[in-house]
């Protein structure tokens, strides 16, 4: 049963990415060109997607179990580390740069489209390098104590 609610709770929002044009690489550098031709219409589907998200999360944390009888497992992190900052600031400049975030990216590769299937083979080795690298620190950092 969770994973037919996932697929269509995926399928839902992979639709919502396409209508609102999330999934086009020059609409969202388009919203992105503060200093030139700035498109805001993205900016209406952020604030809605954070209503909908911020009313979700009321409600989810009033909640022990999902509407599918689920443990509910909200993040409780609120520290704002190095990491957080860095990953945020690599995150944004890839967007700015491709014009792609991750979820819209797993809706070009279903539908095809090169710079989807690019995106996501650069987001892969990304994902390995990092995991990489922490585990190379972890390593480091057991070793000096």
């Amino acid at each position: 049963m969770n994973i037919l609610f996932s697929w269509i709770a995926g399928l839902i929002f992979g639709i919502g990415l396409i209508i609102s044009g999330m999934t086009n690489p020059k609409k969202v550098i388009g919203f992105l060109d503060l200093a030139g031709a700035w498109d805001p219409s993205l900016a209406f589907v952020m604030v809605g997607g954070i209503a909908i998200a911020t009313l979700s999360f009321l409600i989810a944390r009033r909640r022990t179990l999902s509407m599918l009888g689920l443990q509910m497992r909200i993040p409780t992190q609120r520290h704002i580390d190095r990491r957080l900052i860095i990953g945020s600031l690599i995150f944004g400049v890839g967007w700015g740069l491709a014009g792609i975030c991750p979820g819209p990216s797993l809706v070009l590769v279903g539908s095809g489209i090169p710079q989807g299937i690019i995106f996501v083979i650069a987001m892969i080795v990304g994902m390995g390098v990092f995991e990489w690298f922490n585990r190379y620190q972890s390593k480091s950092t057991h070793n000096i104590h």
